[in-house]
């Protein structure tokens, strides 16, 4: 029996369209909390960049892996875009339930839509 995992790709950002860092892990929330708690040395840490502002999910690290990669080439304001497509108040998503049932529903839908660059 194979184990089934989840990737994430994911953007922290120091305030609505401030500084922007992109990441691939595991495990999201302990990531986060690791970011948000200073445990990672280097720029999000030097940048105070802690807030949860996207996600996406994958079974296939290497798939998760282009896909950030990808997104780290993109301009800024295709950044922002993304963002905003499906957390456009900029919540912080990490450990907030309502915020991320309506972020899932707004990215399912872009998805659907096949507006996500």
């Amino acid at each position: 029996m194979s184990r089934e995992y989840q990737y994430y790709v994911y953007i922290l950002a120091s305030r609505k369209k401030g500084t922007l860092y992109i990441g691939v892990t595991r495990n999201l929330f302990k990531r986060v909390n690791e970011h948000k708690n200073n445990l990672v040395e280097g720029f999000t840490k030097r940048y105070g960049v802690h807030k949860l502002a996207y996600f996406e999910r994958f079974r296939d690290i290497n798939i998760a892996i282009i896909r950030e990669k990808r997104i780290k080439k993109w301009k800024r304001q295709w950044k922002i875009e993304l963002i905003e497509k499906c957390n456009p108040d900029w919540d912080d998503l990490y450990k907030n339930d309502n915020a991320i049932q309506q972020f899932l529903q707004k990215q399912s839908d872009m998805f659907a839509s096949g507006n996500s660059k």
